[in-house]
């Protein structure tokens, strides 16, 4: 089962949580005595990317994804704010909110970044953390053009979502090799309108959120992090390997580890050698 609480931003902000609520294996059937597990999506994603995962999590976890501010079905405020700040706070009210202190928190990409700000700034309710593929240095304004032109070349409206999957998944001039699952990544946030299918999300609100932490480097707040933290990488991924060791290296209890045949979307590439890599440090800092 699949329920949504709507919880609320430390702006006001409503936000859309997803809760999976299967009873957990060789628990009592009261989920929310589970260890707490808080999923936070990246630049762009929503909380169903996550769904699978929460699915082998809510067996013996209470499994929790959060829309966060600007995408899915959370409010996405005109003029936002879309800032670090905001981001972290709306993942500590949803910890607060929900009970799941001290949480585990799973984050890919800008989710990532949020859940270790938010494990530097409130160890108390953080047990664990978990970053996929996200770096810790800056990317720079060579980056951030590159987004600005790549948003530009989607040829919306989309007219069907098997054209959302197409493009993206072959068209998409930043694709090197057909990936059907970065296709499917992105039909799932798409709503269809009058004219066609379009994104759930802003793109202009999308490059505010990411020039908030494009241009800096995250190394400080990194190594504040006190918990136990698992680094995972796609090998095909973003995060090159010198630099996530380095992460791990600069964390005070860092653990790494690969995913083979995956790129930057890790969990939906490939979600048994997602599956394979977090299990072990799950059982670790979450034993049931």
């Amino acid at each position: 089962m699949v329920r949504r609480i709507d919880l609320t931003g430390a702006d006001g902000l409503r936000l859309a949580a997803w809760e999976f609520t299967d009873p957990p294996k060789g628990r009592s059937a009261d989920a929310d005595q589970a260890p707490g597990v808080l999923l936070l999506h990246g630049l762009m994603g929503r909380a169903s990317h996550w769904a699978p995962t929460a699915r082998w999590l809510s067996e013996r976890h209470r499994a929790v994804a959060l829309d966060q501010r600007g995408h899915g079905r959370s409010d996405k405020p005109a003029e936002g704010p879309f800032t670090r700040e905001a981001y972290v706070a709306d993942a500590a009210a949803a910890v607060e909110q929900l009970g799941l202190a001290p949480a585990v928190l799973i984050g890919h990409s800008m989710g990532a970044l949020t859940a270790w700000q938010l494990a530097a700034e409130r160890p108390d309710l953080v047990k664990a953390l978990v970053i996929s593929d996200m770096r810790a240095s800056a990317l720079g304004a060579a980056s951030q053009r590159e987004w600005e032109s790549w948003f530009r070349s989607w040829p919306l409206p989309f007219a069907t979502l098997a054209d959302v999957r197409k493009w993206f998944g072959e068209d998409d001039p930043r694709v090197e090799r057909p990936n059907p699952a970065r296709g499917a990544f992105f039909a799932e946030v798409m709503a269809e309108g009058p004219d066609g299918w379009r994104p759930l999300f802003s793109r202009r609100q999308m490059l505010t959120s990411r020039e908030t932490w494009v241009f800096d480097a995250h190394w400080d707040s990194l190594a504040q992090v006190r918990c136990p933290t698992l680094v995972v990488r796609g090998l095909d991924g973003e995060l090159g390997r010198a630099e996530a060791q380095e992460m791990v290296r600069v964390l005070p209890q860092g653990r790494y580890a690969e995913v083979p045949d995956a790129g930057h979307l890790v969990h939906y590439d490939q979600p048994e050698g997602w599956r394979a890599a977090l299990a072990p440090f799950l059982e670790d800092v979450s034993p049931c």
